[in-house]
Formats: C-alpha cells, sequence, structure tokens
C-alpha cells in the first residue's frame, strides 16, 4: 500500500535520466547525492513489474532481518525487491549477497547516497551488481521539466558548434533560475532553500555516521564549519594546519572526513593537475552542488566556477586544477572523440564573466553571453553535455 501511494504521487514529467533506462539488469545499486531522484528512479522502473519497494530507515523495517523480509517477499509471489536507503541496515552487504545468491531468478535493486558503500561492504557485490550513478540535474532536464521539450546532448567541445536551440531571454533566465536552486527535481515543490539545508544538516549528520564510525561530535561541527568556510572564502581553498590546530583534529582524520564529505555528494575536490599525492586536501574544493553558494550566500565567482566543475564531472570528464594559473583554470580530459573512438580528448579552460580573456587555455568559458564565438563557450551550453 505505501508503494502503490508512492508512485501514485509520483509526478506526471520525470527527469530523462529516470526514463532513458528501458530495462534494469537482476541486480543494479544507485547512488548519487540526496534528493536527485533515486526513489523516484526505483519507483518508476518498478511500475510494471511486480517489485515490492522497501525503505530500510522505515521503522518497521529496522528491526527485522533483511535476509527474512525478503524471503518473505519473494515467497509472496514478488519478483524483486527494491531497498532503499540500504546503509541503514545492519550488515547490509552480507545480507544482501545472500539474497542474491540464494535467490537467482530474482531481482535484487538497491540504493544509497554514498559512493563509499561497496568500498565498506563484506563480499565481492561489485562483481554481482552493476552500478548505476544518479548525477545532479542539468539544465538540459531542467529545461525538459519545465517546458516539456527534450533538447539533444550537446557538446560545447566540438568542432561542430551549431546550437541546438535558440538563446532566447527566456532560455536565459530560466538558466539563471537553474544555476542558482534548480540543481535537484525537488526544486519545484517550493521552499528549495529550506530543504537544501534540511538535505544538508541530513547528510552531515545521519548519512556520515555510517561510512565513518569513529566520527565524533566535534567532527560533526568541524565539517559544518568547513561547509560555512567553504561559502565565505573567496578563494576556494582550506588551510589544512589552521583547521587541524583550531580543532585539535589530526590531518589524517581531516582528510578522511573530506574524502566522506566528498563521497556523499557534499564536496567537490579538484586535486592539481597530474598529481600524485594519496592525500591531498586539493587545489580547489567546492560544493558539490553549484546551488549551495545560493542558498549560504557564497561568492558569485566561486559559484561560477564550481557550477562549470558540476557540469563537465556530472557529464564525464575528468576535471583537474591547471598547474600554472597562467595559462587557465582547468584541465579537462575525456576518452571520448567525435573521430576516432577511444582518443583521448584534452582541454585547458579559463572561466568568468562575459569579457574574460581566454589567456592561454584553449577555451573561455564565459558567463552572461549567449551564442559562441571563437574560443569563447557561453556558460549555458555546459549545462546541455548530459
Amino acid at each position: 500500500a505505501a508503494m502503490g501511494r508512492r508512485i501514485a504521487s509520483l509526478p506526471a514529467r520525470l527527469r530523462p535520466f529516470t526514463t532513458e533506462y528501458a530495462t534494469l539488469p537482476r541486480a543494479i545499486l544507485l547512488t548519487g547525492a540526496r534528493g536527485v531522484g533515486k526513489t523516484t528512479f526505483l519507483l518508476h522502473q518498478a511500475r510494471d513489474r511486480k517489485m515490492l519497494y522497501v525503505s530500510a530507515d522505515n521503522p518497521l523495517v529496522a528491526g527485522e532481518s533483511l535476509y527474512d523480509v525478503a524471503k518473505s517477499v519473494f515467497l509472496a509471489g514478488y519478483e524483486g525487491i527494491i531497498i532503499d536507503e540500504v546503509h541503514y541496515v545492519r550488515d547490509w552487504s552480507i545480507h544482501t549477497k545472500a539474497i542474491y545468491d540464494d535467490f537467482p531468478e530474482r531481482s535484487v535493486w538497491i540504493s544509497d547516497s554514498s559512493s563509499l558503500v561497496l568500498r565498506n561492504s563484506i563480499g565481492d557485490l561489485s562483481r554481482r551488481f552493476l552500478s548505476i550513478r544518479m548525477p545532479l540535474l542539468s539544465f538540459r532536464e531542467f529545461l525538459y521539466l519545465e517546458k516539456g521539450e527534450l533538447y539533444p546532448v550537446l557538446d560545447p567541445f566540438s568542432q561542430n558548434k551549431s546550437v541546438p536551440l535558440n538563446p532566447t531571454p527566456d532560455l536565459l533566465a530560466e538558466f539563471r533560475t537553474y544555476r542558482a536552486l534548480g540543481t535537484r527535481p525537488f526544486y519545484a515543490e517550493g521552499n528549495i532553500e529550506d530543504r537544501l539545508l534540511a538535505t544538508l544538516d541530513k547528510t552531515l549528520y545521519a548519512d556520515i555516521p555510517f561510512f565513518l564510525p569513529s566520527v565524533t561530535d566535534g567532527n560533526l561541527r568541524l565539517m559544518k564549519a568547513i561547509t560555512a568556510t567553504l561559502a565565505a572564502s573567496k578563494i576556494p581553498r582550506l588551510q589544512v594546519n589552521s583547521l587541524c590546530a583550531d580543532w585539535g583534529i589530526g590531518a589524517v582524520k581531516l582528510y578522511q572526513l573530506l574524502e566522506v564529505m566528498e563521497s556523499v555528494g557534499v564536496l567537490r575536490s579538484i586535486r592539481i593537475e597530474n598529481g600524485h599525492k594519496a592525500r591531498s586536501i586539493g587545489a580547489k574544493l567546492f560544493f558539490a552542488d553549484p546551488a549551495m553558494y545560493t542558498v549560504l550566500k557564497g561568492d558569485p565567482g566561486t559559484a561560477r566556477e564550481a557550477l562549470v566543475a558540476a557540469c563537465c564531472a556530472e557529464a564525464g570528464w575528468s576535471i583537474e586544477a591547471c598547474r600554472d594559473e597562467k595559462a587557465g583554470d582547468f584541465v579537462l580530459s575525456h576518452t571520448k572523440s567525435d573521430t576516432c573512438e577511444g582518443a583521448l580528448r584534452r582541454y585547458t579552460i579559463e572561466v568568468g564573466g562575459a569579457r574574460k580573456q581566454r589567456k592561454r587555455a584553449d577555451f573561455v568559458i564565459r558567463d552572461d553571453i549567449d551564442l559562441p564565438g571563437t574560443n569563447a563557450i557561453p556558460l549555458w551550453m555546459l549545462g546541455m553535455m548530459y
């Protein structure tokens, strides 16, 4: 009944990422930051199948053996089970592996907010479960949710500079709305700033302790302080020595906290070009969701760079900080090519306002322009990459 109510309340227009999968394999692990639409994805895919949805943080499930729940579901005639927020289940990986092995004709779909969930599992789940990562909402998907028209994916770095849609004033206004608060599908439900802050708190205080059991109250306060520091800073960096001294914490522990914050979709660390340090805070550190800069009244220039980093990373590009800042801001690399499959593409980009100069970069990403020019790409076009 609960699953039926959830499916009945799904919006009529779903983000394209949710609907582009025609079928799913028997076993999947769906990951992604809180609020990107993982539950909607799973419920939509289960609409025409006899599967039962279970949220692991439901108190009715908390005291039960996950294996016994799944066994009862299968014996009741269901062809599969969906386990949302799987990390809430004690020894979840042991139970999930046993369910997969003991019921070879049944489907097992699980979801979680952290990319660390497989690394922390016991047993070779990566061989059994196909991992699918759900990114933040793209501008292309945002336009579909707002207007009902799905535009083709655009590669702004391609030699083909044709623009698939007319950058009218209305479209550029939509982009301003998207970049401010439209990176997660629940933007349409209202009170988006409060919802984003609640999502941040839930991630810090409810999710992270599962992936870093030794976290203390002081560590949690430090992570909240890190978010405040990033929001206020015009230079997206943290001073490791100062943080360690101020909070009485070792560097190793600080790096652990930052790694977990990155894995749950709070932070995005941009490493230095060709950097090989095992422990590094990154050359630049951003909020993974650029909308957090709007909520926390962050620096507009930093928010712009965070948006570029998010768009490129979510579209599958590897992104590093330029070692020589006189050359550009970021180095992008990708193994997909328009002409030769598997060939490496590598570009240096500079990011700035409408009059930003290219320096020695291959491209300059300019805010507040509508059409591309010679080696100049409007910022909004990066939102059309996936």
